[in-house]
């Protein structure tokens, strides 16, 4: 089978990390690329380092029967839109997070990439770290036993020095802290826990420095979350804290607890309840896109497409779960009550 094609819309800094880790990655190639900037190729192809065909729109993208993969790497608000042209085109999907900001998108998004049968990889990639393979390994090897809390928060300060607070800024653009960034952390909570979410409460607060002024949305919220079976999660998502990037993950179960890389288990005999015990692992210390895991992410969805298979761990399935979670907390956060997720069902 020759290399599939993969045209990127939105021409950012994560498209400049989503064309370089494509360099590594067997049996596809970025091609050509669609952006309301005016492109020159030749200047693109001394930037990136490969060939690219420049489209005059979106529109001329998707009628160009050599691209299979559409990548979705523009500003949140576009995201819904373009995904739908894409699936009824029949172009399989990247989609950066998060996948939509209305519950109604995210609707009309799975009717679309459903009737299309269209392969969809979304960038939860931290479910492809090494930090989260490890912490899989722990439970799937029964380290921690039955986890029964789990605290999984978003550190990561999105000021004027960072590339998108400019429209990061904006409530229509970014819609909440949840959905901009702290939904990594929830998506993983939900990864670690298994299990299905019966209902949520979340609250949401403000920096008071000058700094984080233009948000039009609340910068830091808290979410509690109850499973059906009873078990407990809680997500803070801050992007108002001045502070070094932190992903901090903290697991308690019947057999033991992890923190981050570190852990105890009555399950390893002989070690020390005085201290942690560290694991050596890559960790998830950083806001900066370059750093984030999408080679093995991007590998495994181009294996799917050309397998005929679903996309593994950030495909549809998963992807709809941690969106319906994101928008019951904020609807909480929003209407100031407990949201049952039964209320998202008819999605």
């Amino acid at each position: 089978m020759s290399e599939l094609n993969v045209g990127i819309v939105g021409l950012g800094w994560v498209a400049g990390a989503h064309i370089e880790t494509f360099k590594t990655v067997s049996g596809a190639r970025v091609s050509g690329v669609s952006s309301r900037r005016r492109l020159d190729e030749s200047e693109l192809e001394a930037s990136y380092g490969v060939p690219l065909k420049v489209y005059g729109s979106y529109e001329e993208m998707l009628a160009d029967p050599e691209i299979d993969i559409v990548d979705i790497c523009t500003p949140h608000h576009l995201h819904a839109e373009q995904s739908i042209a894409a699936a009824r085109a029949g172009k399989h999907l990247i989609i950066e997070k998060p996948l939509c900001l209305t519950v109604e998108d995210l609707a009309a998004m799975r009717r679309a990439i459903e009737d299309a049968g269209v392969g969809v990889c979304v960038c939860f990639e931290c479910r492809f770290s090494e930090h989260f393979t490890m912490i899989q390994s722990c439970i799937s090897e029964g380290l921690l036993g039955r986890i029964h809390f789990a605290e999984v928060d978003y550190y990561h300060g999105i000021g004027p020095w960072y590339g998108q607070f400019g429209w990061n800024v904006k409530k229509k653009y970014a819609g909440s802290s949840l959905l901009t960034a702290g939904c990594h952390a929830l998506d993983g909570l939900l990864m670690f826990m298994g299990g299905r979410v019966e209902e949520v409460v979340s609250h949401g607060t403000r920096s008071s420095n000058a700094i984080f002024s233009p948000y039009e949305y609340d910068t830091t919220s808290v979410t509690l979350l109850k499973f059906e079976d009873g078990r407990l999660g809680k997500v803070a998502s801050v992007v108002d804290c001045l502070q070094p990037y932190y992903f901090h993950i903290h697991l308690v179960g019947s057999e033991g607890s992890l923190l981050d890389n570190r852990i105890y288990s009555a399950r390893l005999k002989g070690l020390s309840k005085e201290a942690w015990s560290t694991l050596e692992t890559q960790l998830i210390d950083s806001g900066d896109v370059s750093h984030h895991p999408y080679e093995p992410q991007f590998q495994a969805f181009v294996d799917s497409v050309r397998e005929g298979r679903a996309m593994p761990l950030t495909g549809v399935a998963e992807a709809w779960e941690s969106h319906k979670v994101v928008f019951a907390a904020d609807r909480s956060a929003r209407e100031g009550r407990p949201v049952k997720l039964a209320e998202f069902d008819a999605i």
